[in-house]
């Protein structure tokens, strides 16, 4: 597999600047910070796939290529699209099925248009799109595998449910609505139209039951990196600790319309790196 070039390592840290990935990632080791970006680059480029307005057959097509050269990798053949992902893969010993995993996650998106999921359907998406991620992390990070793996899936999973809180307006824009259908339909929302549903005077009640997963997945994750290393769980102590205040603000500012933005200050988000970097 052929190394990383310095050219790639900064255009993979350059898809990352500016979010609070790269604010938490800043603080690894070298090695740690260049396997994470290049983790990072390979999401996104898959996740903007998913996510284009390409025929649905083109996306499915342009994953399928993707989901090729991942398994040519580990065969010993390195393409143009993962190249970054050579030196990375051999050093950090990731595995071949979580990128898989990554990929199955933007085909459920690319496949049709996800409107209310029931529980089920949502947590394996949220598998697929964040705690897979996460268990490539906790490689790079260095965590022991079964504590890193218990703590991908519940810090995965608030991370994902906090983003889908965030951005559903942003989703119902597109046609999608992430929001389970059971919380909806104990709301007396029976429709799964997200413009329909978002306008619904009951929505705060739909969501709430979404926040109280996301903090319970939030809390599971805390107690797991009390009894890790400190220096295996710097970054991810610091994109929890950004994702639980993304959440509270969300709480205090409500679902009902209109929803502006929120945002973590940064004065927040120096404190985490004071509180969690320095050890």
């Amino acid at each position: 597999m052929d190394a990383t070039s310095p050219a790639q390592s900064t255009n993979a840290s350059q898809r990352a600047t500016g979010s609070s990935f790269y604010t938490a990632m800043r603080i690894l080791p070298r090695a740690q910070r260049e396997a994470m970006f290049e983790i990072y680059s390979f999401c996104r480029r898959v996740d903007d796939i998913a996510d284009s307005t390409a025929p649905r057959p083109q996306r499915l097509a342009e994953l399928a290529e993707w989901r090729d050269q991942i398994n040519a990798l580990y065969d010993g053949q390195v393409g143009p699209k993962v190249t970054g992902l050579a030196r990375p893969v051999r050093e950090f010993d990731l595995s071949r099925e979580d990128f898989l995993t990554v990929i199955d996650g933007m085909e459920m998106d690319a496949l049709e248009d996800i409107r209310a999921p029931n529980f089920s359907t949502l947590d394996l998406y949220c598998d697929r799109v964040a705690s897979a991620v996460g268990r490539l992390s906790v490689c790079v990070f260095g965590l022991e595998r079964g504590t890193g793996k218990l703590l991908s899936h519940h810090l995965g999973r608030a991370l994902q449910l906090t983003n889908i809180l965030r951005d559903i307006d942003e989703d119902a824009a597109v046609g999608r609505l992430y929001l389970p259908r059971e919380a909806l339909q104990q709301a007396g929302i029976m429709t799964t139209d997200p413009a329909t549903a978002l306008r619904s005077p009951t929505l705060a009640q739909a969501c709430a039951e979404v926040v109280d997963r996301a903090r319970m997945h939030c809390a599971e994750a805390e107690k797991i990196m009390r009894r890790a290393p400190r220096r295996a769980v710097r970054a991810p102590r610091v994109m929890g600790h950004v994702y639980r205040s993304i959440l509270d603000l969300l709480v205090a500012r409500g679902f009902d319309a209109p929803r502006p933005p929120v945002h973590v200050s940064r004065a927040r988000v120096v404190l985490a790196l004071l509180r969690y970097a320095l050890v």
